[in-house]
Parts: C-alpha cells; structure tokens; sequence
C-alpha cells in the first residue's frame, strides 16, 4: 500500500489526540513536535510524531517530503465568506475614503443592494468560473475548508442561483465547503416598507425549494438595526430549522443589535463578527455552545473598532476567526493577514489565533471531524511555511508571503 512519508518537519503545530473545542484558556494551549514526521495514505494522516519514532511505521513508502527548517500546519479553516459575487466594489472603496458610512452607502442604493443588482443578470456559469477562480487562489493561501454564503440574491431565483453556484462548487472542490442561506441579508428595495412580505418570501417559497434541491446547511440573518431585528431573526431561523438548517447569525456588527442574544437562545453554532459588545452578551456568549467567529479584516475595512477578543477570551468565550471575504466590507480571502491582524490588533497570542483559524474554525463549519488539526484520519490538508526561525514569526511578518507550499488531500497543490 502507497503511502507519502513527510520527514524532519522542523515544527509540526496542533498535534491532536482528540478533537475539542477551544474556549477561553485553552486556546493559548498549541500543541507541538519538533523534528516530525507525518505519514499520509488514502489522502488521510495515518501517523505522526517525532522522528526518533519513525522506525514503528513500516508502510511502503512511495513519495518521500523532506521538510527540513520548516513548519507544518494544518490548513486554515475559514468559517465565514460570501465569495459568490458578480462584481467587486471598488467606487464604494473610494466613497469611504471620502467619508461615507456604511449605512449611507447602503441607503444610497450600494452596498448589499448594489451586489444584487449585479448577482441578478450574472448566469450561474458567469459565477462558478469566477468564484472558481478566488477558491484556487485561497488554496494556495492556505484555506482547507471554507464556507460560503448567499445573501447578494434578494430574490427566488437569485438566492437559488447563489446557492446552486455553491452545490457546484461543492461538488468540484478539493477542499470540504459548507453552504449557508443567507436570503435575509438586507430588505431589497420592493419590501423596504413591506418587511413581513420579504419574510414569507423568504420561508415560504425559498425554504421549500432549498430544501427540495439539498442546496444548504445552514441559514444565517444579518440581525441589526435597520437590517433584520432579533424577532424577525428568531422567527427565519425558526423556519430554516424546520427545514434542518442550522443557524449561523450575523450578531453586534454596527449595535447591541440582539443577534448574540437570539443566537444563544437558537443554540446557533455560530454568531459572528462581535464588533459590539456589553459584559452582559460576553457573559452569555461565554455560557452558551455558540462559538464567536470574528472577522477583523472587515472591522479594519470598515475603520471599526476590532472585536474585544481578548475580553471575550478572558471570559471563557470559544472564538473561531474568519475572513468575511466579501466584495463590500472585507476584499480579501487571506487568513493569514487575518491570524497577523488578529495578533497586532485584538492581542491575541499567536497560539490563540492559530487555534482560532484551524481548530475552532473546523468547528464552526462541523467539520472538525475532517479538518483544523494534526490527527489521524483527518484530511492531509497541510500548509508547510519556508524556513522561518519561529511560530511567532508567522503573525509577526505579516507583509510576507511565508507559505512555500500546500497540500490538499495529501497532493502538493500547484
């Protein structure tokens, strides 16, 4: 039996025995070998460990990786994008810059609105080609699962097409994904004065057919004011529930919106971004199962205040990181500028990024069985770094592309 041996790993970083998420303390707590090896059959790890214990493993060894000074992770896992787009929004870029708000663009007819506008006349060919073409180069930045979200439909066919792009996708790549509905991102302009009309839309003739056609795993609200309010959050989860979708909310981005609140009562599995946050929502984040995603490059687009992480960590929360990659509020798909960012600008350690990024990442997407550690019969998905002197280096160096290459399914991707 064929087998890829991966010898004199200078750092093999998040060796796992078991899988669990991290919450408060313990995601300081990174596990480590030096002078490693690893051992992959089937695309799977089959064994690791220091390398004075290679002799134990006798599998026919076909390909043979000579990983000398370098460290070896596991791939990012990234927990929240919306990388199905028709088109980029740069103009909105240079209306910040002169002072528009985010609420003022959207008001204008930009923001959300003006990427449906775009999504409605793009084909569902138009879209994969595109968004096939970001997924590679997220690969190659070391992303080894993904998930991806709908939201700039606002329609039936718009929203099914987003989500038929994302079945595609599914279906062709190499790496897990996991698709959300998010048909209740904004109200388009035809239900501005009608919110309980777009919301029958949304359960009552979406839901059926996304749940017909397998076309989601999760559903996610964007609960804020002048968005969606906790009620009508709670009441859309309620319906994707019935159809056995999960929910994964859009929580505290702009206010105190209630969406950490409506999450922890919906037992969501995840509440993201957390821009704003009380002692209270900590607290009840902290005690609930929902996991914290935050997504500091959309606060630094945006010129927001970055996620209170390390209160959040102080308090017990379990925190995933993510990217929001967006063509709105975050244009990048690169987990590593968001493990540096995450360490420069919220004080987390570079331990707590990196388990936030693989581990609890996994887990914010239920894939922690397959992906966001080192541990046998998990996916070989792999990011070995150049020769660097140290772990920190990684967060430290952030304008350097320090990845000399990764390893999808136990193939050196090209």
């Amino acid at each position: 039996m064929s087998a890829t041996l991966i010898t004199n790993i200078g750092l093999l970083v998040n060796t796992r025995e078991e899988n669990r998420l991290l919450r408060g303390q313990e995601l300081a707590n990174l596990p480590t070998i030096q002078n490693a090896f690893i051992i992959i059959e089937h695309q799977k790890i089959v064994a690791f460990g220091a390398m004075e214990n290679l002799i134990h493993h006798t599998q026919t060894i076909t390909d043979v990786i000579d990983a000398t000074g370098q460290i070896v992770l596991p791939c990012w896992c990234d927990s929240h994008t919306h990388i199905v787009f028709a088109a980029s929004r740069e103009n909105e870029f240079v209306d910040k810059i002169k002072g528009k708000t985010y609420a003022e663009i959207a008001a204008s007819g930009g923001g959300i609105l003006n990427s449906a506008k775009k999504m409605a006349v793009a084909t569902e060919g138009e879209l994969f080609d595109s968004t096939w073409k970001r997924l590679q180069e997220l690969i190659q930045l070391g992303t080894g699962a993904i998930e991806i979200k709908s939201g700039y439909g606002l329609s039936v066919d718009a929203e099914i097409k987003m989500l038929r792009v994302i079945k595609a996708l599914k279906q062709k790549s190499p790496i897990p994904i996991k698709a959300t509905f998010l048909g209740a991102h904004t109200y388009p302009l035809e239900f501005k004065e009608n919110h309980q009309g777009y919301i029958d839309l949304i359960i009552q003739q979406m839901l059926p057919i996304i749940a017909k056609e397998n076309l989601a795993d999760y559903i996610d609200v964007f609960c804020e004011y002048g968005f969606f309010s906790k009620e009508e959050t709670i009441t859309i989860c309620k319906a994707g529930l019935q159809f056995g979708l999960k929910p994964k909310i859009h929580a505290n981005q702009l206010n105190l919106s209630g969406g950490v609140e409506a999450g922890v009562e919906l037992n969501a599995i995840s509440v993201d971004h957390l821009e704003t946050m009380d002692d209270k929502t900590i607290s009840l984040l902290a005690n609930s199962n929902t996991i914290g995603t935050l997504l500091p490059t959309a606060a630094y687009f945006l010129r927001m205040p970055f996620q209170p992480a390390r209160k959040l960590i102080d308090n017990g929360c379990a925190i995933a990181l993510a990217s929001d990659f967006n063509p709105g509020s975050s244009p990048s798909g690169n987990m590593n500028v968001v493990v540096s960012m995450s360490c420069v600008q919220m004080k987390m350690l570079p331990e707590e990024a990196i388990n936030a990024a693989t581990i609890n990442g996994a887990f914010a997407m239920e894939l922690e069985n397959e992906v966001g550690s080192i541990k046998v019969g998990k996916r070989a998905n792999l990011i070995f770094t150049k020769p660097i002197s140290s772990l920190p280096y990684m967060p430290y160096a952030f304008g350097s592309n320090l990845i000399d290459k990764v390893m999808i399914n136990g193939v050196v991707v090209s």
